[in-house]
Parts: C-alpha cells; structure tokens; sequence
C-alpha cells in the first residue's frame, strides 16, 4: 500500500509543493514546528533513510542546499535544522526547520495545523528563492 507521501508526489493528495527533480519531492509540513518547516522525501518508498539506494544518500543532501538557502532567506532564522525522525509516516524524511532556538526542533511540542493562507505565503516566499 502506498504510503501517504508517495500519495502525495503523485498528486493524489496536495501539497505545498517547493521543488521536485526525479529522485525527491519537497514540500511545506502543514503541521509546521516552525514558519517555514519543509520536508524532502524520496520517490523511492522507503522506511529508513539509511536504507534507500546509495544514489538517494548521495544526493540528499544536494537537494536540500539550495531549499535550506532559500528558507534562510524567507524566514527570520538563525540557521535552518536538519533531522531523520521519520516516526510519524513509514516513509523517510529530511525535517528542514527554522531555528532561533534549540526548543524550534522539538517535535513533540504540538502546533497544529498552519492556514492555508499562511501556507502559500511560505511557499511563494520559498520558491521565489531558489
């Protein structure tokens, strides 16, 4: 059964959309820990991100350069935090989170969902970065 990520990169869901190439999606949290809370999952359905395909490990990261700059540039932020918790979903996921603080990445601190509103502001913001 799909997981409800790869439900959202096939569009059968919305989202939030901030970049998509043919290894990964990215797209906003809509229950953000903090303005700006972006998650990049592979298109590869995997549960652990230490068990996707090394050609994912590899490029993980240099996907998420250019978002993580571009959401330093659209959010009041120190620095933009980077995590695997991946508990939430069977599906793996890099959290990038905008930090002033290191209670900013506490994600058992519950914020409920953000407006849409306030969503496609983000978004728009974000993408007008990269």
């Amino acid at each position: 059964m799909a997981s409800l990520f790869s439900k959202i990169i096939k569009g059968e869901i919305p989202s939030y959309k901030i970049a998509e190439n043919e290894l990964f999606y990215a797209f906003l949290d809509i229950e953000p820990l903090q303005k700006g809370h972006t998650l990049i999952v592979p298109k590869q359905e995997v549960d652990k991100f230490y068990d996707a395909d090394q050609v994912y490990l590899a490029e993980w990261l240099l996907f998420a350069q250019p978002i993580i700059r571009a959401i330093e540039k659209s959010v009041p932020c120190l620095r933009v935090g980077l995590s695997f918790v991946g508990l939430e979903v069977p599906h793996a996921h890099m959290h990038l989170v905008p930090l002033n603080t290191m209670r900013d990445m506490d994600f058992t601190r519950k914020t409920g969902k953000a407006s849409a509103e306030e969503l496609e502001h983000v978004q728009q913001l974000i993408c007008s970065h990269l």
